[in-house]
């Protein structure tokens, strides 16, 4: 990778000295949802995991929802194409070890090269950024269009207002939906429904 790309200079001399893989030898991952939390990226790598994570501009892409319920109660995140919009996201740098870790703790996702412009906060323009694309498709809005990302409160509760089907399996609250989607049974009479064509949009 092109030196003049990367973030170098301080952190790669704190990377070294860490005794990590410097700068040089790691890959832009755009993380979209819960792998830009500090903490989901030290229960996936370990607490004494080193990540460097920067700021950036993302061109033609915004967080949406996916299309299932994950076995812990939440709906997740997977990045949706929006022309002309912008993100502003975290982009993990992971070495060659880290990737295929991270490859590994998302069975229901796929990782992609992002034909989109990823720009540091810097103004520096990095090379095409690898990112995660769910398998199961995103939901979308009454309109048609992807249901963009919400706080999962939030989001969950506009789900249950929005679909009596989902109702009478979860309750009317996000408390209620969170204890009952602890039941496998439950996630996928839940996958079934997000998967009518009203509710489902597929992805590129």
């Amino acid at each position: 990778m092109d030196d003049a790309y990367l973030p170098v200079g301080e952190l790669d001399t704190l990377l070294v000295r860490l005794g990590r893989s410097p700068m040089p030898e790691r890959h832009p991952v755009v993380a979209v949802g819960s792998n830009a939390s500090p903490g989901q990226l030290l229960r996936k790598f370990g607490g004494r995991a080193v990540i460097p994570m920067t700021l950036a501009v993302v061109d033609g892409l915004v967080p949406g929802v996916a299309a299932y319920v994950s076995r812990w109660g939440y709906v997740p995140a997977t990045p949706v194409e929006a022309p002309g919009e912008s993100s502003r996201l975290f982009v993990l740098w992971l070495d060659d070890r880290e990737l295929a870790a991270l490859d590994a703790t998302e069975p229901n996702y796929r990782r992609r090269r992002l034909p989109y412009a990823v720009t540091l906060e810097s103004g520096v323009r990095l090379p095409p950024c690898f990112f995660y694309v769910v398998k199961h498709g995103c939901l979308v809005d009454g309109t048609g269009a992807a249901r963009r990302l919400t706080n999962q409160r939030a989001l969950i509760q506009a789900l249950l207002d929005e679909s009596p089907g989902l109702r009478r399996l979860c309750g009317r609250t996000p408390e209620e939906f969170v204890a009952v989607v602890q039941d496998e049974s439950v996630r996928e009479a839940i996958y079934r429904l997000f998967h009518e064509p009203r509710l489902r949009g597929d992805q590129k």
